[in-house]
């Protein structure tokens, strides 16, 4: 097939490899002819974002085995899906983690994983998932088809479901192999939602477990550090432990997953929201040997590292121990512990007694301590 076209000084061609060529056309019309498909070579190229036979081949043959359902299934601009309540939660976050595979997990699932706590951090059951994939050409097939299933799982054991997904390719050295952009539904059954700005001076602070794996495990991959053994991330989905809190009838003042900003951020963030003081102890603050070695060698405080798969519960004193209960028999809690407790004095402050009983302020982070781990 040919065509003629005539677009003034410069034309732009571009080649089935991806590559561009700028020629001087000086006002005249040239014939171009369309190359055939090329044989599938494993590697992602820009022909799959074209939304024509390449995209309907890598959406046949990479997404929809893993991720079918009846509703994506339809392969509709727009999911139709049902809803039982007068009240929903809705979240929208992006995922540019490097590595994309990474010790405990990959940007698949931690883009799940992520969107689910979110969710449940408002005290809703998630229900349905939305996810656009930004593939750079030359994406390894394995690697991107390693991500998708990786999500499968992720949706299978928090229980919820891929609805509706958009590809878009872009050119080799615009994005670092895939970014993903998802958003979230969930339903609110329960009168009370946990909010930031509800702690109470008496309440304590929960923390579900250790915290500063999952930036650790990003950063001992993307540096190589050659740790005598390897960091994995925690990233997981909460939900499961926040329905087992809410179904006891625990009082959930505040819920937030430690992500960006560390412990020390979410800290801050409720005692600003709620106007009051939240004191912690160190020695009560879970530090895996390995995660604190690697924060030494890198001269990082554990307190600012991101979790992926640690929440934070307030709740009122008379709860703890039920609480604790609970979140220790969960599978992503087992090492729960109360960490502090909320007070009047110093509002909007976070303060730590140290390990040799001295007190210092806990302020946020002032920049970004580690880039792209999420």
């Amino acid at each position: 097939m040919l065509r003629t076209f005539d677009m003034g000084d410069w034309i732009w061609l571009s080649r089935t490899l991806g590559e561009e060529k700028a020629v001087n056309s000086q006002n005249k019309s040239f014939n171009i002819a369309c190359p055939a498909p090329t044989a599938d070579t494993g590697y992602i190229k820009l022909g799959h974002g074209s939304g024509g036979r390449m995209t309907e081949q890598l959406i046949e043959q990479a997404f929809l085995p893993a991720l079918s359902n009846k509703i994506l299934a339809e392969k509709e601009d727009a999911s139709v899906v049902p809803l039982t309540a007068d009240r929903l939660a809705f979240t929208t976050d992006s995922y540019v983690v490097s590595p994309i595979i990474f010790p405990g997990g990959d940007i698949g699932s931690l883009s799940v994983h992520g969107t689910v706590n979110d969710l449940c951090m408002r005290g809703a059951k998630p229900l349905y998932l939305s996810a656009a994939f930004i593939m750079e050409e030359g994406l390894c097939r394995a690697r991107l088809e390693t991500v998708v299933n990786s999500m499968r799982d992720a949706c299978v054991e928090s229980g919820i479901q891929l609805v509706t997904a958009d590809t878009k390719v872009v050119n080799k050295g615009c994005a670092d192999e895939l970014f993903i952009t998802t958003s979230g539904i969930g339903i609110i059954e329960r009168q009370f939602v946990p909010s930031v700005s509800s702690a109470e001076e008496g309440d304590v602070v929960i923390c579900s477990g250790d915290i500063g794996r999952h930036g650790m495990a990003i950063m001992a991959a993307r540096a190589g550090l050659d740790l005598e053994n390897t960091i994995e991330s925690d990233s997981a989905p909460l939900n499961i432990m926040v329905d087992r809190l809410a179904e006891i009838g625990v009082s959930l003042h505040v819920l937030r997953d430690v992500t960006r900003g560390g412990l020390a951020g979410v800290l801050n963030e409720i005692a600003q929201a709620s106007q009051v003081g939240i004191e912690i102890e160190e020695l009560q603050i879970g530090v895996v040997d390995q995660v604190r070695a690697a924060c030494e060698i890198l001269g990082l405080d554990p307190l600012y590292v991101a979790c992926e798969g640690r929440l934070v519960a307030i709740v009122k004193a008379v709860d703890e121990a039920i609480a604790l209960e609970i979140l220790r028999n969960s599978p992503h809690g087992q090492n729960a512990k109360t960490i502090g407790r909320v007070v009047a004095e110093h509002p909007e402050r976070v303060v730590m007694r140290s390990r040799v009983g001295g007190r210092r302020i806990v302020d946020k982070l002032s920049g970004e301590q580690l880039p792209r781990i999420c």
